[in-house]
């Protein structure tokens, strides 16, 4: 038998009074409280109560057992109560990443509502492409499109965006409209890191267009500040266009003069997760932070 449930019963026989009053402390049964004060006096070798049919009264043993103990149990429950205070009272330091693009349109508007609901956290928003070394950078939460997976991180998809090919209004006005994936060989298409190939789907399957431009860059906001310029077009995922509508979902392009192209030759998605250093233990706050963003970014996306 427990041991931690033979003294408490133990104890609260003694402060209760009795066995019927110690089980409606305990919230057990006579019987159950009543085996664990035999099995404590079985296990020590002594008698430490006095049962009779009307009362219940310390041995001398009883007395001596009771005051050594009692503090103790006095103590853990203090203990536990400070634990759970601490669990309760999210407050502290938590070091957010996010794509920058993404970040601007999706994580920034949430800040307001996050810290109204955790006023004692202290949030350090890292706005940057690219994939973070999580704990050499001392990143406890990062919000990413399709992340590399690694064995020394947790990735939690929350849902997904599907891939768009956009330009300006103005560019296609100059240079029109494309009407297959292959007339982007006649356009000056605009470069992501080293996405130099565009993948499509018709109706002989999956296939990809070798794409060119006079402009690459390893941030997503350079891209869409030049597609918004009118200098070329680009491949996004579309959480990366959109601005939510009052928590209806996908939302409308951010940019009246932007509009998708292709859409029906597309039908990739990209996964938005929640990425977190492989810990065994995770502060209270990042995990409530976590939690934030795991139920508020869905809906706008």
């Amino acid at each position: 038998m427990d041991r931690f449930h033979e003294l408490s019963a133990f104890v609260a026989v003694v402060e209760a009074g009795g066995f019927s009053a110690a089980a409606r402390r305990l919230g057990d049964s006579q019987s159950a409280i009543s085996k664990s004060v035999n099995a404590l006096e079985k296990r020590l070798g002594v008698q430490l109560l006095q049962r009779s049919t009307r009362s219940v009264r310390l041995t001398e043993h009883g007395r001596q057992y009771y005051e050594r103990t009692q503090p103790l149990l006095e103590e853990m429950a203090q203990a536990d109560g400070e634990i759970m205070r601490t669990t309760l009272e999210i407050s502290g330091p938590v070091r957010v990443a996010a794509a920058a693009t993404f970040g601007r349109l999706h994580v920034l508007p949430l800040l307001p509502a996050l810290l109204a609901r955790y006023p004692g956290v202290r949030l350090d928003l890292q706005l940057a492409d690219g994939v973070n070394d999580l704990l050499a950078e001392g990143i406890d939460l990062a919000i990413r499109v399709s992340p590399e997976r690694h064995p020394d991180a947790v990735v939690k998809r929350i849902t997904s965006s599907p891939l768009v090919c956009a330009g300006s209004r103005r560019y296609f006005a100059q240079h029109g409209v494309p009407a297959t994936p292959q007339a982007l060989a006649h356009h000056n298409c605009l470069i992501y890191k080293d996405m130099r190939e565009w993948h499509f789907t018709g109706r002989q399957g999956r296939f990809s267009v070798p794409v060119s431009g006079n402009l690459s860059s390893n941030t997503v906001e350079t891209i869409l500040s030049a597609v918004q310029a009118g200098l070329g077009i680009g491949m996004f995922n579309r959480a990366s266009l959109v601005e939510p509508e009052q928590g209806q979902g996908r939302g409308t392009l951010q940019d009246a003069e932007i509009i998708t192209v292709l859409d029906d030759f597309i039908d990739d998605t990209r996964d938005i997760c929640l990425v977190w250093p492989r810990r065994r233990f995770i502060p209270a706050r990042v995990r409530a932070v976590t939690e934030f963003f795991a139920e508020a970014l869905a809906p706008r996306l």
